[in-house]
C-alpha cells in the first residue's frame, strides 16, 4: 500500500511508515532497510498524498505509477536517472500523454523515476487506490 510509503526532506529514497514515537516517526529505509527517526522539523510526504498535474488537473501518483507498471510489465524504467531530461519527458508522455508540460518539470519527472524504480525493485508495487475507511 503506497500510503505507508513516505519521503522525507534531506533524506534519499523512501521509507516505510513503521512506528509513531514521542515527537517523531520511525521509518524504514525501503532500500537497505536502516530504521530511522523523522523528527517534526522534517517535512514528510506520503506519497498517497502527491499528485501530477495534467492539462485537466491532477492525478494521483498512484494511478500514474500504476500506469508506468503497465506501460513497463512491472519492470524497472527503460530511461536511467543519468539520460536527458528530453529521454526522461518522451518517456513519461508515454505514460501520461496528458500530464502538463508547463507545470511538471524535469525534476519531478526525474523524481517519478526514481521512485518507480525503487517501489519496483523493493517489491512495493501495489499500486492500487488505498481503500477509504468505513468509520463514516
Amino acid at each position: 500500500m503506497i500510503d505507508k510509503i513516505l519521503s522525507i526532506s534531506g533524506k534519499s529514497g523512501l521509507f516505510r511508515l513503521v512506528a509513531r514515537g514521542n515527537n517523531m516517526l520511525i521509518c524504514e529505509n525501503l532500500a537497505d532497510k536502516r530504521r530511522v527517526p523523522a523528527l517534526q522539523r522534517d517535512k514528510v510526504l506520503s506519497l498517497a498524498d502527491i499528485a501530477m498535474y495534467t492539462v485537466d488537473g491532477e492525478v494521483s501518483l498512484n494511478t500514474v505509477f500504476g500506469k508506468a507498471k503497465d506501460l513497463t510489465g512491472g519492470k524497472i524504467a527503460p530511461v536511467a536517472l543519468s539520460d536527458s531530461a528530453e529521454a526522461q519527458r518522451a518517456w513519461f508522455a508515454q505514460v501520461m500523454p496528458e500530464y502538463d508540460e508547463d507545470r511538471v518539470r524535469a525534476c519531478d519527472i526525474k523524481k517519478f523515476i526514481q521512485w518507480y524504480n525503487i517501489l519496483i525493485e523493493t517489491g512495493n508495487d501495489d499500486f492500487s487506490e488505498p481503500e477509504e475507511s468505513a468509520a463514516e
